[in-house]
């Protein structure tokens, strides 16, 4: 996280009582019995005759990607260790036992298989510099820039200020500008900095009202709702849109304003039935709200550069289809101006959400690792997926991806789904195009990540409302799950007419 954002302390607390929890917990030896279960597991894999996975042509290579696949899954589904260290894990694994660099030893053949076709090492290190890896910081920058310059309290301000003091429209107020900072910062910051300016609020309502917990549900709901509207608002989405994207795969070219095109819409009408849902089960007994946000905007020359920057590289985002600018490479524009500028520190670097890069890294890597292996190849061959049902697999991978986000990493949850779901997708291109096509079930995933948030442990933004207090996780559940449904019926609703008519 960023120490720098208004409401840091709201996360830094957070993560201190989780980490007072776990130590008086002492769950290592749950972690140990759960790293263990994954290594015997792997090795298993790695170790038996490819016979036994159903794919007897399998070479030396797959079978250990397979075997490595699998220990990422345990690793991440367990959470044995935090989610962006298997990443890395992952990553050092296939450089070590499936690449052109690996270890000697790993690269000959043995007396049942042949050894098959190697990944190149570059291709798993460009994974940490993949285009949707510098998007991803070029946004973080912005962020940073944001607050430094007091861009983002004046924005709070100046957004919040049209929706008067009347409580219900205080609580839209507060779901659409959290949802709407939501798009452009991450989830974790926009909640923590939205629920500061919510904090007096929260105390100044009456004890015995329910307004109190909407509002503080609000915040949640809105920055894991708010997240789809862009591709850096979340991981998953980034995942689902690099797929979308590989030159080499499925080149559909969906640009960043194309995505807001139709994801900006669909999320500003599941943020207003959000709002009523959180009115008709969380009335205000107090009918006025009056709020005071602290905090000016800086006016000189950095700062105005700042809000300049940040409108023309959101400008240029909007429009890169027309601009022919790639998003990516506009998301280099501000880390240029801000660092040359000085707007931006080397201390401020530091500040960057490193293990979200790194966890989407990991993501990346067992998808090139899948593609260049031959296995991918080899999972077509072997799984019957053009005899499934187009509905089964669209369906069901949104209500699996939204049942096992719930409990696990958005990111991690993404990054293993998507890779299989891409191959299985590019197999059965013509049955699913009546559903909308493989862009419905890849977004459809994307999709089911975000809107997972029925436990305090679903999201981070989840976990710090909870932390106010002001939630029983029955209210939370509750909400999480009516969310859950509504979002994905209208969410795949639009994707399958989009799709279906040709315009997604």
């Amino acid at each position: 996280m960023y120490k720098i954002f208004k409401g840091f302390q709201l996360v830094e607390a957070y993560h201190s009582q989780k980490k007072s929890k776990r130590l008086s917990e002492n769950k290592v030896p749950s972690r140990i019995v759960k790293l263990t279960a994954a290594i015997i597991v792997s090795l298993a894999l790695w170790l038996m005759p490819p016979e036994m996975l159903g794919m007897p042509d399998l070479t030396l290579v797959e079978q250990r990607l397979v075997s490595i696949f699998v220990f990422a899954t345990m690793m991440w589904v367990l959470e044995a260790v935090p989610a962006w260290t298997t990443s890395l894990v992952v990553v050092v694994l296939l450089l070590l036992c499936t690449s052109d660099s690996s270890l000697w030893f790993f690269r000959q053949e043995s007396n049942m298989q042949a050894l098959g076709t190697v990944v190149k090492y570059k291709s798993i290190m460009h994974c940490f510099a993949d285009p949707i890896i510098m998007l991803f910081i070029g946004g973080f920058i912005l962020a940073i820039a944001a607050t430094k310059s007091g861009l983002d309290v004046m924005l709070a301000r100046v957004l919040l200020k049209p929706f008067g003091t009347q409580s219900k429209y205080v609580l839209l107020g507060f779901i659409l500008v959290t949802a709407l900072f939501s798009m452009f910062i991450s989830n974790t910051a926009t909640a923590a900095m939205m629920l500061t300016f919510l904090t007096p609020v929260l105390k100044a309502l009456p004890a015995d009202g329910k307004g109190k917990i909407g509002l503080a549900l609000a915040i949640p709901v809105a920055a894991n709702v708010g997240g789809m509207g862009t591709p850096i608002g979340t991981p998953p989405n980034a995942i689902a849109l690099k797929y979308l994207n590989d030159p080499e795969g499925l080149n559909l070219n969906i640009g960043f304003g194309e995505w807001m095109s139709f994801m900006t819409p669909y999320t500003i009408v599941v943020l207003f039935i959000a709002w009523f849902i959180l009115l008709r089960f969380f009335p205000f007994k107090q009918k006025t709200i009056v709020l005071e946000i602290e905090g000016e905007a800086k006016k000189d020359w950095r700062s105005i550069l700042v809000y300049v920057t940040f409108a023309i590289t959101v400008l240029l985002w909007m429009t890169d289809k027309y601009t022919g600018v790639n998003a990516n490479a506009v998301a280099m524009i501000p880390v240029a101006v801000f660092c040359v500028t000085g707007v931006i520190t080397k201390r401020d670097l530091e500040e960057i959400n490193w293990s979200v890069l790194w966890m989407v890294a990991g993501g990346f890597a067992l998808g090139v690792a899948l593609n260049e292996s031959g296995l991918a190849q080899h999972l077509i061959a072997a799984i019957p997926f053009n005899t499934w049902s187009p509905t089964l697999m669209i369906i069901g991978s949104g209500l699996l991806c939204w049942a096992m986000a719930n409990f696990i990493s958005h990111t991690a949850t993404a990054a293993l789904l998507v890779p299989i779901l891409a191959i299985a997708g590019t197999s059965m291109s013509e049955q699913l195009a009546v559903l909308g096509g493989v862009p419905t079930l890849l977004i459809g995933v994307a999709l089911g990540s975000s809107l997972a948030m029925i436990l305090p442990i679903s999201t981070p933004p989840n976990a710090l409302a909870h932390a106010t207090g002001m939630i029983q996780q029955r209210d939370m559940e509750k909400v999480g799950i009516i969310m859950g449904i509504i979002g994905l019926v209208l969410g795949y609703t639009m994707l399958i007419v989009l799709g279906s008519n040709g315009i997604l």
